[in-house]
């Protein structure tokens, strides 16, 4: 990744569970000079360093307090800046359904706020991160994303022909990530019952460093525009059951407001603008009035049927109970499953 050589790097929202990780793979597998840790919360600025990045061992790491709210701020903490993830949000469904104003204003004021930022910065690429929610979105928080996800598409053609270029990935549920389920049933074994919402529920499946490599692989695709989704598997949440807590009895309690009984990431409505490639797809813009050259990366992709859709349900690629143990224990550090847990079918 010479194209990360000697730069720097902002994230925003960089002390939640993503930015942590992606930190450490910049840090440590690439050369950039100075990466800026962009968060409103202080404690979580004081723990990242005392607990993950000790500042005798990582001198390249600046921690800024600001909220995606405060364009001011973020105009200062972009100086110098070469490349940008965007990773702020308010993300929880249920929070956001009781505070719409707040999630408004950070999920859509935050973005706008960014990119007004970033034109007015030296600013070379961005990277938004979005979710499935924000695909035909039924909660408010997936329609924020949404919102979000057009911003940062329009943004192309405010920034013009040599400005900063914008773009999105979208991805599904993060595998251990703060507040997700693994984590909760983790902390509920110990009842022996856990609450499901429906035992036919199907989610997309990421781990956090597949998320980053994928966004490592949008910044060096990317010509501005794109909304990039990898192919990624599908799994119920009775699996998710079967593999954390196999011991457990479950109770169903029903979809919450604002679910989904199913995920999707590209709907039937953008399979004429979406290409598919080996390993992800990408959703093109409607129109690149930035550039009168078609992307160089259109003649290397397959375009998608016109009844096409890409959801959890419909998805050729599961994983199984044992697949999803492995990866829980690989990427779940608080779960203890027992080698006779492993061998449970």
């Amino acid at each position: 990744m010479l194209w990360l050589e000697n730069k720097t790097v902002l994230i925003t929202g960089g002390t939640g569970s993503f930015g942590k990780e992606c930190a450490r793979f910049l840090l440590e597998r690439t050369g950039i000079r100075r990466l800026v840790v962009y968060s409103r919360d202080e404690q979580k600025h004081v723990a990242m360093q005392r607990n993950y990045f000790p500042p005798e061992k990582y001198p390249q790491i600046r921690y800024f307090v600001g909220d995606v709210r405060d364009r001011d701020r973020l105009k200062m903490a972009l100086k110098g800046v070469d490349y940008v993830i965007h990773a702020a949000a308010m993300k929880h469904v249920d929070v956001a359904e009781y505070n719409p104003q707040e999630c408004i204003r950070t999920n859509i004021g935050g973005a706008e706020n960014l990119i007004a930022a970033c034109l007015e910065s030296d600013v070379q690429k961005v990277i938004a991160l979005s979710t499935d929610k924000a695909a035909g979105p039924i909660n408010l928080y997936g329609a924020t994303k949404l919102c979000s996800d057009k911003l940062f598409v329009a943004a192309n053609s405010l920034s013009g022909s040599y400005g900063p270029r914008f773009a999105v990935v979208r991805y599904g549920n993060v595998l251990g990530s703060n507040g997700s389920v693994v984590p909760f049933f983790q902390n509920k074994r110990n009842t022996g019952v856990l609450p499901i919402t429906d035992p036919k529920m199907t989610r997309f499946i990421i781990t956090l460093e597949q998320g980053i490599n994928f966004v490592i692989t949008a910044f060096e695709q990317m010509e501005g525009g794109e909304v990039f989704v990898p192919r990624i598997p599908s799994t119920t949440i009775l699996d998710i059951v079967k593999a954390v807590a196999p011991e457990c009895a479950t109770e169903v309690i029903g979809i919450r407001p604002g679910e989904k009984m199913h995920e999707c990431m590209i709907p039937s409505d953008e399979a004429h603008q979406t290409l598919e490639f080996p390993g992800h797809y990408i959703i093109q813009p409607n129109q690149r009035s930035w550039s009168s050259q078609p992307p160089s990366y259109v003649d290397f992709g397959t375009p998608c049927e016109a009844d096409f859709s890409y959801e959890s349900d419909n998805n050729p690629d599961w994983l199984s109970v044992m697949d999803l143990r492995k990866l829980i224990q690989q990427h779940c550090p608080a779960n203890d499953l027992s080698p006779q847990m492993i061998n449970v079918a």
